[in-house]
C-alpha cells in the first residue's frame, strides 16, 4: 500500500487499538501510540502522518491536551474517540483543534465514514491551483494552503481551512449552518450540528480577525448564517 493513507491511532487502551487497526489497516498504513507525548513524538518524527484518531480520556496528557500541543507543528486531521456525550466534551475538543468526533460505540461503517471524508478534505486543499486572494487585512494563499493576517502566519487546522475556504467561495452570500456542515464534514446536518459548526467558526474568527468581537471579515447574519462580504 505504498500510496495508501497514513493514520495514527492514540489510545490507552490497547484492546481499542487493535479494534481500530483491524477496522483500518485494510486500507490504510496504521501506526499506534499508547498514550499523548509518544504520539506528540511520532508526529514530529512522521510529518506525513495524514490523520490522528485520538482518544479523549488518557493519564497524564489527554487528547485535548495531546491535540493542543499536535497543533503547534501539525495541520494533519484529528477525529476524537470519547465515551463521552456531554457538549462540553465536544467543545473543547474542537477548541483544541480537532476536526470531528466520534463517541464510543461505533459501527465500522461510522469509522469509516469519518475517516474517508477528513482524508478525502486533507488531500483535496493540497491540490489547489495556485490562486492567492487578499481581503482586508487577510491573505490566503490556496496552493500553498496558508493564510496570513497582517502579514503574519495563521495556523489553521484543515476544517478550519475547509470553512475558510468554502465561505470565500460563496463571498457575499449567506451560508446557512447546514450548507455549511454538509459541504466541510461531507455528512448530514443533524441535530447538535450547529454547535459544531458554530464553535469552528468561533475558531476561525479569533485567529483571522484583528477583533474577535467585531469582526470585518468573517461575519455572523444572525438566525440565518455566516458571510463574509
Amino acid at each position: 500500500m505504498a500510496d495508501a493513507s497514513r493514520i495514527l491511532i492514540v489510545d490507552d487502551d490497547p484492546d481499542i487499538r487493535k479494534v481500530l487497526r483491524l477496522l483500518l489497516s485494510e486500507s490504510y498504513v496504521v501506526s499506534e501510540a499508547p498514550d499523548g507525548p509518544s504520539a506528540v513524538a511520532f508526529l514530529q518524527e512522521n510529518p506525513d502522518t495524514d490523520l490522528v484518531v485520538l482518544d479523549v480520556m488518557m493519564p497524564g496528557m489527554d487528547g485535548i491536551q495531546t491535540c493542543s500541543k499536535l497543533r503547534e507543528f501539525s495541520t494533519a486531521p484529528v477525529l476524537f474517540l470519547t465515551a463521552k456525550s456531554a457538549e462540553n466534551d465536544r467543545v473543547q475538543a474542537y477548541e483544541s483543534g480537532g476536526d470531528d468526533f466520534l463517541s464510543k460505540p461505533f459501527s465500522q461503517a461510522e469509522l469509516l465514514a469519518k475517516v474517508s471524508s477528513l482524508l478525502r478534505r486533507y488531500k483535496e486543499y493540497r491540490g489547489k491551483p495556485a490562486t492567492v486572494l487578499t481581503i482586508d487585512n487577510l491573505e490566503v494563499d490556496f496552493a500553498a494552503h496558508s493564510v496570513k493576517s497582517n502579514g503574519k502566519p495563521v495556523v489553521l487546522t484543515d476544517t478550519e481551512y475547509a470553512i475558510l475556504e468554502y465561505l470565500l467561495q460563496k463571498r457575499g452570500t449567506i451560508v446557512t449552518a447546514p450548507e455549511l456542515y454538509e459541504a466541510v464534514w461531507g455528512a448530514k446536518f443533524l441535530s447538535g450540528s450547529g454547535n459544531t459548526v458554530m464553535v469552528h467558526v468561533l475558531n476561525v474568527r479569533r485567529k483571522i480577525e484583528e477583533n474577535p468581537s467585531s469582526p470585518r471579515i468573517l461575519r455572523t447574519v444572525w438566525g440565518r448564517g455566516y458571510q463574509i462580504d
